[in-house]
């Protein structure tokens, strides 16, 4: 087994939101299940799983009991938690590239989104005030 496979869901390989997800996916569960069972809402889990927001340390703690994962996981990705896949397919030349481009572009305009939002609310009571 080479470094890649020992370290499949390591900091290197994945984010937490990576980790949030396969874990969630490996129990068959969906994010609407997990938000119900943790008690926040659905727009937390996908921002935590698309690596826009984290949870606080209380909710990581329950987080990884619900995905029956350790926190060490969650956070870096060692300790007990998901094996990597039995088989990898090799990608083709320029995949890996294009789909870090895509996560990446997916952030900013999530993080755009948010913040059009507050510049809306701010917009809002501005013109309530006048």
């Amino acid at each position: 087994m080479d470094d890649a496979e020992n370290d499949w869901f390591s900091a290197e390989y994945t984010t937490f939101g990576d980790r949030v997800a396969g874990a969630r996916e490996a129990l068959g569960m969906t994010q609407q299940e997990l938000s119900r069972r943790l008690g926040v809402k659905l727009k937390t889990i996908r921002a935590w799983e698309n690596d826009i927001s984290e949870p606080r340390s209380n909710k990581i703690m329950r987080l990884s009991g619900l995905l029956n994962v350790s926190i060490m996981f969650l956070l870096n990705g060692e300790g007990d938690g998901l094996e990597a896949p039995e088989e990898q397919t090799a990608l083709a030349p320029g995949v890996e590239e294009i789909l870090t481009e895509i996560r990446d572009l997916k952030t900013q305009i999530n993080q755009s989104a948010d913040r059009l939002g507050r510049l809306e609310k701010n917009l809002r009571t501005i013109l309530k005030a006048g």
